[in-house]
């Protein structure tokens, strides 16, 4: 992608100034989004993405620029800009540059890209209309088949030159109920660091009828109650609360400024005895996967939390320098454009002990939350407000009639403690996760919990 020479005369340029540190980002990307709705396909978008990003260090202090181009003079141009933002003079020793090779344990059996459009126009196509059949209150079916192909080149001042190259598939089915000018929502998606061999382990009907039954399921439904009761959060998808309340408090950009509810709680309870939370960036053709992140430090399984105890946070180099810890592999950015940052690649609440049945029969009013949808938090008091997008009531330990309307209000830190029950089942979803360095894929996932009160938005 760049040679060895144009590398390391932007190195040295970059760190010419007084810099302790100078990082060169390379990537080359193509997408493609095929869009289908009625059975029709609406769009096909095709895009390129090419650049560098350059970065350096002094000290704690941090400055980074881009350039939309991968031609000699627009890195070094780049280079050189980043490196005048510094006001210093300095003797740069020749970088010696050694290539390194991670390996890859994500191996791509179908380049998407080597397939014509027509067989994933047809798996989509498939998928929409036994969506649309499932019943006459159905009135609006979409599918979408998103791949790419990012391919990154990674260089340093401390002689790091390598490169990785990441695919990812993913299908979704959305579908619109309707009655009485009332509509309900109901939707599936499947992703993976994987090519189109991804197609050949979901039947498309059963996916186009999961979405739909979501859709009618919730169209039928009642409303719950508001109050303070036990929730049942089920397992996969229902994982985004621990991603979204207190994974984004446990990295480093947030712990390194004093801007997290659990800075300086290393090594003290957060949790119930019955929690461990694991931010795992090496599992096999995992969505959030990775060999390197995004500063070349090899991908790790970092337990976060361990029995409830606080054991590690996610960090990158530049907060790791600003809290004196190793980065953990955590790096991460949507592209060359953006300055990476510690983010999370799989992250989900491990098997516990605990039946499934045991969870559901002792709670003897509550809320089972089948679906999780979106939500905000902010990390700093771990204030959050997540949707429920298919729920049930549980009444004398039994899962009851389908109520719509819920949310789960909380802060990370008292639902963590509040977590009395984990099931044995772990299942992980898909999802874009956005924050400062962009929208990055990663896993959210969970057996099924009991968290013993929570505040359940309702009527």
């Amino acid at each position: 992608m760049l040679s060895r020479e144009l590398v390391k005369e932007a190195l040295r340029r970059a760190l010419s100034t007084g810099a302790d540190y100078a990082e060169v980002f390379a990537e080359h990307t193509l997408s493609k989004n095929i869009n289908m709705i009625s059975g029709k396909t609406d769009k096909i978008a095709d895009a390129v993405i090419s650049g560098v990003g350059i970065r350096i260090f002094q000290g704690t202090r941090c400055v980074s620029g881009s350039a939309s181009s991968l031609d000699p003079e627009a890195v070094l141009g780049c280079a050189s800009k980043v490196a005048n933002a510094l006001t210093g003079t300095a003797v740069v020793q020749d970088i010696l540059l050694r290539e390194r090779l991670f390996g890859d344990v994500h191996p791509v059996k179908i380049v998407p890209g080597s397939v014509a459009n027509a067989e994933k126009i047809d798996y989509v196509r498939e998928a929409c209309l036994a969506a649309k059949d499932y019943s006459e209150e159905i009135s609006q079916v979409s599918g979408s088949f998103l791949e790419v192909d990012h391919q990154i080149f990674i260089a340093n001042s401390e002689g790091l030159f390598a490169r990785d190259r990441q695919i990812r598939s993913r299908i979704l089915v959305h579908s619109i109920a309707s009655r009485d000018g009332e509509n309900q929502n109901g939707a599936v998606n499947h992703g993976a660091r994987k090519g189109l061999e991804l197609l050949g382990e979901y039947d498309p009907r059963e996916l186009g009828k999961e979405a739909s039954r979501q859709a009618v399921t919730m169209l039928h439904a009642g409303y719950i109650k508001a109050g303070t009761m036990p929730v049942a959060i089920e397992n996969g998808f229902g994982g985004v609360i621990f991603h979204e309340a207190c994974g984004h408090s446990l990295e480093a950009s947030s712990v390194a400024l004093g801007q997290s509810q659990f800075a300086g709680k290393l090594g003290t309870q957060i949790a119930n005895e019955k929690v461990t939370a694991i931010d795992d960036g090496t599992i096999p053709n995992s969505w959030g996967s990775m060999n390197i992140d995004d500063e070349g430090t090899p991908a790790q399984r970092n337990v976060l939390i361990e029995n409830g105890i606080l054991k590690s946070y996610m960090i990158d180099k530049l907060n790791g320098r600003r809290m004196g810890m190793a980065s953990t592999g955590s790096s991460r950015r949507q592209s060359y454009q953006y300055e990476p940052t510690s983010r999370m690649t799989n992250t989900y609440i491990a098997a516990g002990e605990d039946e499934d049945s045991d969870i559901i029969s002792s709670i003897e009013y509550g809320l089972y939350a089948k679906s999780m949808g979106g939500g905000s938090v902010n990390p700093v008091t771990g204030q959050f407000n997540f949707a429920v997008d298919e729920g049930y009531v549980i009444r004398n330990g039994k899962i009851c009639e389908p109520v719509r309307g819920a949310s789960l209000i909380g802060k990370g830190s008292e639902i963590l403690m509040n977590i009395d029950m984990v099931g044995k089942n772990v299942a992980r979803a898909q999802g874009m996760c956005g924050s400062s360095s962009g929208s990055i894929p990663t896993d959210v996932g969970q057996p099924l919990i009991r968290v013993s009160s929570i505040v359940v938005g309702g009527r």
